[in-house]
């Protein structure tokens, strides 16, 4: 297994070149390939384009169910000059809700959650679109984005707020499609799914995840900030937009401007409303959401469990027939119904908790999957997205070629949506690291 480490963006990102984020092995220089060397090249030209530079950028690429390439650039804080390393924990938004869905199937097995049974029995309090109160909200509806629940009255309330309260917004229910007919990305249906698993479990969700997920596979991190351990949360990377000081929109002749994780090294202090919380009333602080703190490194080891059908290195985490049941394709957009919201073709498909993307003229994650051993097989990616905060976050195994992809920005300097990719849905600046990343793992 050859690992790859470069934290150098150049002078055109930071000012100077970042130092390497920690001493070689012995000889491992002498070992490393050219293809290697030409990846990190192309990685961080990538990161320093000034059409859309990178704040940091943290990679790992699967290949026949290993590690074949690891490399960060760039700085987890700006302001403090700390580069990149492979232990760096990113907020990796929306890619969380593919590792909660982890929990989620965990309990499953247990007997304690029901993926088909009215959720009403879990919450303790009875939950229905009020347009369609026939029609019961189940957790599959919630993982598939089928609940007919809407984000538009917010999705995250204080601890003091309960769940039921939070749900009596304004626009919380669609009108116009019960639920299990109609696709509708959904991050408050995640608050619901995580308050569900502190009922049945009687655990904080943070602490939950941890026990379901993390733990056993050795992973660092967690869904909750105040709960890290300080060495984590020195490691911990801000997240970064480039804009000026008074507005929200990119600005890439703008400074580098935290969003989020901007903690110094310093452990953020716990509401004090934390002592008195009450598991099952409310997880959306704790963001089954979102807000997961983990590495790529990490990540691609949730990679290789789910590739090896629930297993790594001898831990079983899942059945394989429950990561079988993960990726059964649960909805498809068809265009002569009209049955979900596709946010301009990026969701054409969704498992339990998991996109999938349809290998097709302009949803091609990789142009030329077809080239090599596997000729005429297309990349059959499931996986998860993120986006916040200024971070994008990617998660991509082909579980049939047991290869994938973690790709995760810490920053852009300009939108990224603002260039869409060549050949798929994905930005620009995304494909175009998914794109050095595959030609990579051709070479195994």
């Amino acid at each position: 297994m050859r690992i790859s480490r470069r934290t150098m963006l150049g002078l055109a990102l930071v000012g100077a070149a970042h130092p390497l984020l920690r001493a070689a092995p012995a000889g491992s220089a002498a070992a490393r390939s050219a293809i290697d060397s030409s990846t990190d090249d192309a990685l961080a030209a990538i990161a320093a384009d000034p059409a859309c530079a990178l704040a940091s950028l943290s990679v790992l690429a699967l290949g026949a169910g290993r590690p074949i390439y690891e490399a960060q650039f760039g700085l987890r804080s700006i302001a403090a000059r700390l580069p990149a390393n492979a232990a760096t924990l990113y907020r990796i938004a929306s890619v969380s809700k593919l590792m909660t869905t982890i929990g989620v199937m965990r309990l499953v097995e247990r007997g304690q959650l029901d993926l088909d049974a009215d959720v009403a029995r879990y919450l303790g309090f009875s939950l229905r679109n009020p347009h369609f109160p026939a029609r019961a909200i189940t957790l599959r509806a919630l993982l598939t984005h089928t609940s007919s629940l809407r984000d538009d009255g917010g999705y995250a309330w204080p601890l003091t707020t309960t769940l039921a309260t939070g749900l009596n917004s304004d626009g919380i229910w669609a009108s116009n499609a019960a639920a299990g007919d109609y696709f509708s990305y959904c991050n408050l249906g995640w608050g619901v799914i995580g308050t569900i698993m502190e009922r049945v479990s009687g655990e904080r969700f943070d602490r939950l995840m941890a026990r379901l997920l993390l733990g056993p596979l050795g992973l660092a991190g967690g869904y909750y900030a105040p709960a890290l351990a300080p060495a984590q949360i020195g490691n911990l990377a801000t997240l970064y937009r480039q804009r000026a000081v008074d507005s929200e929109r990119w600005d890439s002749s703008g400074g580098w401007i935290a969003q989020a994780d901007d903690f110094h090294g310093v452990l953020p202090p716990a509401p004090a409303a934390l002592d008195s919380y009450v598991p099952g009333t409310n997880a959306t602080p704790f963001s089954p959401t979102g807000g997961l703190r983990i590495s790529a490194r990490d990540l691609g080891v949730v990679m290789q469990m789910l590739i090896g059908g629930g297993v790594h290195q001898g831990v079983r985490v899942l059945h394989r027939a429950t990561v079988e049941a993960m990726f059964v394709r649960q909805w498809t957009f068809e265009p002569a119904r009209q049955n979900g919201d596709t946010s301009d073709g990026l969701f054409q498909a969704w498992g339990l908790g998991n996109q999938q993307f349809i290998d097709g003229p302009g949803q091609r994650l990789i142009a030329d999957a077809s080239a090599g051993a596997s000729a005429g097989a297309p990349f059959n990616g499931v996986g998860h997205l993120g986006d916040a905060y200024g971070l994008r976050s990617l998660f991509i195994v082909d579980r049939a070629r047991a290869s994938g992809f973690v790709v995760l920005i810490g920053g852009t300097a300009s939108d990224p949506d603002a260039k869409q990719g060549a050949h798929s849905r994905l930005a620009a600046v995304e494909e175009r690291v998914l794109d050095v990343l595959w030609q990579r793992s051709r070479h195994g």
